[in-house]
């Protein structure tokens, strides 16, 4: 393909037309924007200053991440409780949702370790 080409099926808010019948639940504008803002996210480099001392400690980063996914994990699970018990607030397909973040996430955070515990190995099996 020649790079001079222009996108066949560019995807611009203007040129996406939704009956409003069809919308019932999603709005498409809305979507469209938070994977413009995720996009923006992925995208970012962290900012990293050699000369600066005061970096980020990893024991910290590291606990940082393990609090926020027991965060996770216990958010869900006063959300499913809070199902169980039959509050009229809660709705199943927010906890279902819930449920999968948290499991996602303590799934991920069991691969850094892994990793984590695999790469010490490797340092401590180096000979000097």
């Amino acid at each position: 393909m020649c790079s001079g080409l222009m996108d066949p099926f560019p995807v611009t808010e203007t040129n996406i037309q939704v009956k409003e019948s069809n919308m019932s639940a999603v709005d498409v504008n809305q979507l469209l924007n938070q994977m413009k803002h995720v996009a923006a996210l992925a995208d970012r480099k962290p900012e990293v200053n050699p000369g600066n001392s005061q970096g980020l400690d990893f024991a910290e980063v590291l606990r940082g991440s393990v609090e926020a996914v027991n965060d996770l994990q216990n958010h869900a699970s006063d959300m499913s409780q809070k199902f169980e018990l039959g509050d009229p607030s809660v709705n199943l397909t927010e906890v279902m949702v819930e449920l999968q973040k948290a499991n996602v996430s303590f799934e991920a955070m069991k691969q850094v370790r892994n990793k984590l515990l695999t790469a010490y190995k490797d340092v401590m099996s180096m000979q000097v």
